[in-house]
């Protein structure tokens, strides 16, 4: 059975369940981030609300951004006009709850799992790990329901001009940028590859770069970065290299993509999400190939897990109870097989890629099932203490593009990065 005979044929059970429509008793305003995920919220809260017709969904115009919606919850609790449910950002999380949890502005779920049937309830759902990405200083205040981790983008033509094997790419950033070198010099016009850390809105690539290397981003002892020290010159060498070696030229994330869809790239690093519109991009010019993201680090390397959990901010009663029903649906296996092949996400829940929904998807589209490969190595994309995440990374970003284009050495990069950020964190 198709995917769509498979939704058709549960809606039209429904319908059978439901032959009545009752006017809703509950409504949910909702806000989530960038307008863009309307294609999967709004099919998913439709089935939710065939199911439960006395909760109404009321989408708020969603936010442009991860940090801008941040913000605009934080802006509404103040007036007390904050939504019923947002989604937020895995990085953004800590700040948010430690500023909502003081307020009583946020809830905790463990009164919601516990009646669910408490740890069998989130291992029958979730891998450690996932659960883990809502979990805030030991307290469940989310859900996970988008899943991310960079991967690699390959043109196998290209690959092949610079004597590589687009079967079996490099899984080390320094063979990664001999082959990137031998790419510009075999097509010059082309750019040997692309990591549009200059140019992203957030600092998941840069925590890539950390983690892939066995670092973190902070040490809780001292309440400063945990960069500064090899891992944090090596990532910001590396940048410099992906455009003195690598050809990679500098321009924002939307406009590499362009590059790479039009074969003037040989590879370049994105998230899973954009395997679609990557696709679109490339049309027939060469057969797309994806693979996982580079370890320097085999054994204790990992990758930032990208995406956003449903919070519940109400604290009315009858909300409450309707805004947990629509996060176990958000967040369950029929909603994340709408997400994954909407987006290119990794299913956040367990039971999504059985038989009944991902597995015969992945076999059609393994550039989708690139990401679920690295899902063993997933850590979590962590925020910065102190409340100031989204200016530290609007700070870092500028320092990691003076590098880039050698305007300073990565030694003062680091400098200037720890320095600056260290600060922002008092």
């Amino acid at each position: 059975m198709s995917f769509a005979t498979h939704l058709a044929a549960g809606t039209l059970a429904l319908g059978l369940a439901l032959p009545g429509v009752a006017a809703a008793e509950v409504t949910l305003n909702v806000l989530y981030n960038l307008p863009g995920f309307t294609r999967f919220h709004q099919p998913i809260a439709e089935e939710f609300q065939k199911r439960h017709p006395d909760i109404k969904i009321n989408f708020l115009a969603p936010a442009p951004d991860y940090n801008a919606g941040h913000q605009q919850v934080l802006r509404a609790a103040v007036t007390g006009d904050a939504p019923d449910v947002f989604f937020s950002g895995y990085h953004l999380l800590s700040e948010l709850t430690g500023t909502l949890s003081r307020r009583g502005q946020i809830t905790d779920l463990k009164p919601f799992i516990e009646a669910e049937g408490g740890q069998a309830f989130l291992d029958a759902n979730f891998t450690p790990q996932m659960a883990a990405l809502g979990v805030i200083g030991g307290v469940q205040y989310g859900l996970p329901v988008n899943a991310s981790s960079p991967i690699m983008y390959v043109n196998p033509d290209l690959v092949r001009k610079g004597g590589g094997d687009p079967d079996n790419m490099p899984t080390t950033w320094n063979e990664l940028i001999e082959l990137a070198a031998r790419i510009k010099a075999a097509v010059p016009e082309a750019a040997g590859m692309a990591y549009d850390i200059g140019g992203w809105p957030d600092d998941w690539l840069w925590q890539a770069m950390v983690y892939q290397q066995g670092g973190d981003l902070t040490d809780p002892a001292t309440g400063k970065v945990a960069f500064d020290n090899d891992i944090g010159l090596n990532a910001l060498t590396y940048f410099r290299r992906f455009v003195t070696e690598g050809g990679q030229a500098m321009l924002d994330w939307d406009q590499s993509r362009q590059q790479f869809g039009a074969g003037l790239t040989g590879f370049i690093f994105s998230t899973p999400a954009h395997v679609q519109t990557i696709q679109g991009l490339v049309g027939d010019r060469f057969p797309l190939q994806t693979t996982t993201f580079p370890l320097d680090n085999a054994d204790a390397g990992g990758v930032p897990t990208g995406g956003n959990a449903i919070v519940l901010l109400t604290q009315d009663e009858a909300r409450q109870k309707a805004a947990w029903e629509y996060a176990k649906f958000v967040t369950g296996p029929e909603a994340q097989n709408i997400v994954v092949r909407i987006t290119g996400y990794l299913p956040t829940n367990i039971r999504a890629t059985g038989e009944e929904f991902l597995a015969p998807y992945y076999k059609e589209n393994p550039n989708v099932a690139t990401a679920a490969r690295q899902a063993d190595r997933s850590r979590p994309w962590a925020g910065y203490p102190g409340g100031d995440s989204v200016r530290i990374w609007r700070t870092q970003r500028d320092i990691i593009g003076t590098v880039m284009r050698g305007e300073i050495t990565p030694e003062e990069g680091l400098r200037q990065m720890v320095e600056q950020t260290n600060a922002l964190m008092k």
